[in-house]
């Protein structure tokens, strides 16, 4: 299987990666929807609950004890898959990346054009002045974070039943639509309307990479059940001849 991926890589130009938590498992981020991931652990109230709109105006300093403790792992590290990505695109074969992550690791293993469907805890905003704070604010501050205006510190991720940023889906569907190769990898390709955008790809070839069966199995070229680490490790990656 890794032969038969190897093969498609090199035969195209333009790559787009798509990817979900299980991408970050192999940096020591717990996923949310596997047995042991976030979802499925005891809080008193559901994380979906805790993770939406209406909670984080209802009661923001039970949202900031969660995220605090759970959104935030700040000192993680990039993994192998990550840095494949990177060298892929600095080889002029990858496109973009799209993720459903929040944990800004692509970039911090070297990926320039990635396009956050739910945003990202790097970028923290004052709902009043707009003022930009670095993660560590939230992290270290106590309560409901506030700038000095009075204003709540809000991270820029996108919670539950809040809207897709416009122009970052509208980045993420032109790079699809226009992609020869599209990997999907660690999404179980149920959450919308993220897992909708594979209906876009129109290019030769899709290949699957994750642990569990998706609902879009059946349409891929190539479905490998393993990490996906060591799988995109294993590959050459080889610059596009100009």
């Amino acid at each position: 299987m890794i032969e038969k991926l190897q093969e498609l890589i090199n035969q195209s130009r333009r790559i787009v990666f798509f990817g979900g938590a299980g991408v970050s498992t192999e940096s020591g981020i717990p996923d949310f929807r596997s047995v042991d991931g976030l979802y499925h652990q005891q809080y008193d109230e559901p994380p979906e609950t805790i993770l939406s709109r209406s909670y984080f105006s209802q009661k923001p300093e039970a949202f900031y004890r969660f995220y605090r403790a759970k959104m935030l792992p700040l000192e993680a590290q990039p993994n192998a898959a990550h840095r494949k990505l990177a060298e892929l695109e600095a080889a002029g074969r990858l496109t973009s990346v799209v993720t459903q992550n929040i944990d800004g690791l692509h970039q911090k293993a070297g990926s320039k054009r990635v396009w956050e469907l739910h945003g990202s805890v790097w970028r923290n905003h004052c709902v009043r002045c707009g003022k930009a704070f670095a993660p560590e604010f939230i992290k270290e501050s106590e309560g409901i974070p506030r700038c000095s205006c009075g204003g709540i510190v809000k991270p820029d991720v996108v919670l539950y039943e809040e809207s897709l940023d416009s122009s970052v889906l509208a980045g993420a569907i032109h790079d699809i639509r226009r992609a020869d190769l599209m990997i999907v990898a660690g999404t179980s390709l149920t959450v919308y309307p993220a897992a909708g955008l594979l209906r876009d790809f129109g290019g030769s070839h899709l290949v699957l990479i994750n642990r569990d069966s998706t609902p879009y199995d059946g349409m891929a070229d190539l479905v490998i059940h393993q990490k996906i680490g060591e799988v995109l490790s294993a590959i050459k990656v080889e610059p596009v001849d100009m």
